[in-house]
């Protein structure tokens, strides 16, 4: 699915079915460096169980076209930007770490135009090592192998895949390898300087689920366990020796998470 906004082409993979218009609207969100692969063991799931599964390339990432943009709040109003053009009315926000921040933005502007939100991999701030935050202005390769191990718990580690034949974490570092120039920097910078969950939270009307991987490295379960507190969530599911990189690493549990949250 391309539609058009600011000018540029803005793409999402919508799981092999074309939305119809009038089966519920799930938009997904990846995190920092990433692009719509990363739900391809859900989008697939959704649109063939009732769902219309939209999940974006944010601005420079993917096959969408432009610039990474420079804040949580700018990646929020593109997106309120992108569900006009495809003339989206009522939609429920999926987002994965810098996604879950994004999706955190959209829900208090857009109000009840959100019906749920599900986050995955959150926390209420996302603070990036220095070392990181270097490599991936200066090393990408670097960035990505440090950031792909620390997304993944220890069974993806040894060679666990509930995709047979497949690498998680060499899968990982291929797409972040892929990414447009400075676009990880860009969205690292953009994930560290977000400060304002406090503030949302009396302003999102949507019913809200927390995801925590008791593994996760980057989102610690601690913090998420925090975040849902501050948001009032409705919902917490926790899962064992999962880490941040939930989608890939437990797809069955999170496509049952999000469709629990909608049902």
């Amino acid at each position: 699915m391309i539609v058009q906004v600011d000018g540029h082409e803005a793409h999402a993979a919508t799981g092999g079915v074309e939305p119809n218009g009038s089966d519920p609207v799930i938009v997904l969100i990846h995190g920092a460096g990433m692009d719509a692969t990363v739900w391809q063991l859900q989008t697939r799931y959704l649109a063939y169980r009732g769902f219309q599964a939209i999940a974006v390339d944010l601005p420079g990432h993917g096959r969408s076209g432009g610039d990474a943009l420079e804040s949580i709040e700018a990646y929020a109003a593109w997106l309120g930007r992108f569900l006009d053009a495809a003339g989206f009315e009522q939609v429920a926000l999926v987002g994965h770490s810098m996604g879950a921040l994004i999706g955190m933005e959209a829900a208090a502007d857009l109000g009840d135009r959100v019906t749920s939100l599900i986050l995955l991999g959150a926390a209420a701030s996302m603070p990036v090592h220095p070392q990181l935050l270097h490599d991936a202005e200066h090393d990408l390769p670097a960035a990505s192998a440090l950031m792909t191990a620390w997304s993944h718990g220890r069974p993806a580690h040894v060679g666990v895949n509930p995709t047979p034949g497949m690498w998680m974490v060499g899968g990982g570092r291929a797409l972040v390898d892929v990414s447009r120039p400075g676009a990880l920097a860009t969205d690292f910078a953009a994930c560290a300087a977000f400060d304002g969950v406090e503030d949302l939270a009396p302003k999102i009307t949507a019913a809200i689920t927390v995801v925590i991987g008791e593994a996760d490295k980057m989102t610690p379960a601690k913090a998420g366990r925090s975040l849902a507190q501050t948001l009032g969530a409705q919902n917490v599911l926790q899962l064992p020796a999962t880490g941040h990189s939930m989608m890939v690493e437990e797809p069955r549990l999170v496509r049952e998470a999000i469709v629990n949250a909608l049902r």
